[in-house]
């Protein structure tokens, strides 16, 4: 990816052969930004947000395609969002900070007790889960199948958590079939949560079907446990390959924390990439792109562009500016998440410090 983004002009052709129909990849920082907030050129709903070309008319689960909100175009996009944010305000993420603090001790006094530990299992994947189930109201004995179901959802390059196309279908088909419990029993006992928001919410008048509350349960499953866990984890690597950084944070974590949290996000990028589909000829970066093109723009290139940091390889807890991309380059698609990410990375690495 470095090559192609200090090869100019940063957006190359790459042919696919037979897994693809070959797409742009946009690599520089300020290309990447400008694909992002141009939501009127470079749609999501005409082919989705994953790299791989899909079957329109399918989804994961072999149904008929419902997409999920990557997958949206405003102004579908903006009022779909703007159901799932009632969960995700400023309010009901400061609720959390207590309960995730407590769940923070507990995850690291388990690891003391036992002397060792499997680091994206028991602590980078563990605050995510707990977070994320919190605010959907999954209950606590639940929460280690959902987090199955999403590994094997988003898994299918990892022997660990997928092995077949069939394991896949399963995972999909148990997670909706959960979905559909959760459904029922807050129709009938709703209570302070996303999933009771969503079920009493409606866009333009109507309320969400099952299948496009299915999809929003998907997405928020597994976008909200996966990148965190991402971030944690690389953040950890971080510090032990740099550890000048490391003994800096620890002597004082409150005076980076704020400037080492972003750091930590940029250096993990947790989404690599995204994918659009251009809907009329634009010109980018002095590059002609058609109506039709598929473009894939790499976030991880663009979090390493030394147009945009200084010294970009390097892991600097107190990078100022740090204009990353690593929830997104603005736009409509800017990461819901991004408050509740922010929050268990400043909390676990905080507790971490301190022990």
């Amino acid at each position: 990816m470095e090559r192609l983004r200090e090869a100019d002009p940063g957006i190359h052709w790459v042919d696919e052969g037979d897994r693809g129909s070959g797409y742009w990849a946009v690599t520089r920082h300020a290309h990447v930004k400008e694909v992002n907030r141009r939501a009127d050129v470079f749609s999501s709903g005409h082919s989705g947000a994953q790299m791989r070309d899909l079957d329109p008319n399918r989804t994961v689960s072999g149904s008929a395609r419902h997409p999920t909100l990557v997958d949206m175009d405003p102004p579908r996009h903006t009022r779909y969002r703007r159901l799932v944010n009632r969960g995700f305000t400023p309010r009901m993420i400061g609720l959390l900070e207590d309960y995730l603090q407590n769940r923070t001790d507990i995850i690291l006094d388990n690891v003391v007790e036992r002397g060792h530990c499997d680091f994206v299992r028991d602590i980078s994947a563990e605050l995510p889960l707990q977070a994320v189930a919190d605010v959907m109201g999954i209950p606590v004995e639940d929460r280690a199948k959902v987090c199955d179901w999403s590994n094997a959802l988003i898994g299918r390059a990892d022997p660990e958590f997928i092995k077949t196309r069939e394991d896949v279908l399963q995972a999909a088909a148990e997670l909706f079939g959960y979905s559909h419990e959760l459904q029922t029993e807050r129709r009938s006992t709703p209570a302070d949560d996303i999933i009771t928001t969503l079920l009493a919410a409606d866009v333009d008048g109507e309320a969400l079907t099952e299948a496009e509350f299915d999809m929003l349960f998907l997405l928020l499953c597994v976008a909200g446990i996966e990148t965190t866990r991402n971030a944690i984890t690389w953040g950890m690597m971080a510090f032990f390959d740099f550890g000048d950084q490391w003994e800096k944070f620890v002597a004082d974590p409150d005076r980076y924390m704020e400037t080492a949290v972003e750091e930590i996000v940029r250096w993990a990028t947790p989404v690599l990439h995204f994918r659009r589909q251009a809907v009329c000829d634009y010109e980018l970066g002095g590059v002609r792109i058609a109506a039709g093109d598929k473009v894939v723009f790499w976030h991880a290139a663009a979090n390493r562009d030394p147009r945009a940091f200084e010294d970009p390889w390097r892991f600097d807890i107190e990078r100022t500016p740090n204009d990353h991309v690593g929830f997104g380059g603005g736009g409509p698609h800017y990461c819901l998440g991004a408050s509740l990410a922010r929050m268990e990375i400043r909390l676990m690495f905080r507790e971490i410090a301190r022990r």
